[in-house]
């Protein structure tokens, strides 16, 4: 097919809340707040899963890596939109734009696996406890926190070149935030079938196939909890999964409800659907890893323990000074 009077894209304009500039400032204080809480809170996790030897265990691995990965997650996009907030170009290159596609989805496609990794642990804590040092050795989880890392890169790497190569002309309104892979995709002057049905592949076997998992790790830790006596047994090994619980409900929660919404709304009111979308798209970018920090040392009282060391040792520290 012949493309007339067609110029190559060099850059994209990223729409975001453009047109209102009172929302922008209100969403900048918001998000940077929201920022440093998510640096702050998923960086302390990762410290006292550190230093903390008592911590030195698989679900606290998977817990630093999960903590470790919400801050790269939000460090690939939230800056740059805090920029544009302030900006009133808010314009980014095509290069760029490629580099934000590629670690958005690396990030958001490792967590998905990281999670159905962490919801095994859990099925085999509670339901093989016995087993339990044997099935998650060492041998064991450092290999399945490396090969959700290597599965959520090897996908994005193969998605976002595929995206890349597809011709670009006049369309350079990206209607979100950030480089979102779809969005992008969606402006290509040219059939993107192809693309599509990768994107679907990849989601079956990184996001619904994760999915599957936790929900039969769930199923039969559910079982296994019913037939414990004990009120008191069956709350603390529930308590055991519940903040694991609570964080996947909120991902995949808000995945399901983006993704999986009624398509023939969206004629209804597409002024307000595009504001609803948006808002969604923020609360999945930013309120999750802001909240699971938040979710692991509530409902936590190991976490709780190890803060209170580590602040104990640095005022006896001080002291001594």
């Amino acid at each position: 097919m012949e493309w007339e009077n067609q110029t190559i894209l060099v850059e994209f304009f990223l729409k975001g809340l453009s047109g209102y500039p009172r929302l922008e400032l209100l969403f900048f204080v918001l998000i940077l707040i929201m920022y440093v809480f998510i640096l702050l809170g998923n960086g302390t996790l990762i410290l006292i899963s550190i230093l903390d030897s008592h911590l030195h265990t698989p679900m606290y691995f998977f817990l630093g890596n999960l903590s470790f990965l919400d801050i790269c997650y939000t460090t690939t996009s939230i800056p740059s939109t805090l920029v544009s907030f302030l900006s009133e170009r808010k314009n980014i290159s095509f290069s760029g734009c490629a580099v934000q596609m590629f670690l958005g989805l690396a990030m958001g496609t490792t967590e998905c696996v990281l999670l159905g990794m962490m919801a095994f642990d859990r099925y085999v804590a509670i339901c093989n406890p016995l087993r339990y040092p044997i099935i998650m050795s060492k041998n064991s989880y450092v290999p399945m926190a490396s090969g959700s890392w290597f599965a959520g890169v090897i996908n994005s790497a193969v998605q976002t070149m595929f995206v890349v190569q597809l011709p670009f002309c006049r369309h350079n309104i990206i209607n979100h935030f950030s480089c979102e892979i779809l969005a992008v995709m969606k402006l290509a002057c040219a059939d993107i079938s192809g693309n599509e049905f990768i994107m679907l592949v990849a989601t079956t076997l990184l996001i619904l196939m994760p999915l599957l998992l936790i929900v039969i790790s769930y199923s039969l830790i559910i079982s296994s909890i019913l037939k414990v006596r004990s009120s008191e047994g069956r709350s603390k090994a529930f308590s055991t999964c519940s903040a694991h619980l609570t964080v996947v409900i909120i991902f995949y929660g808000t995945i399901l409800f983006m993704y999986m919404k009624p398509k023939s709304k969206e004629t209804l009111n597409s002024n307000a659907l595009d504001a609803t979308d948006k808002l969604i798209s923020m609360f999945y970018g930013v309120m999750t890893p802001m909240l699971n920090p938040l979710i692991y040392s509530l409902r936590n009282k190991d976490v709780k323990e190890a803060v209170k060391l580590l602040l104990k040792k640095r005022f006896i520290n001080k002291r001594v000074e």
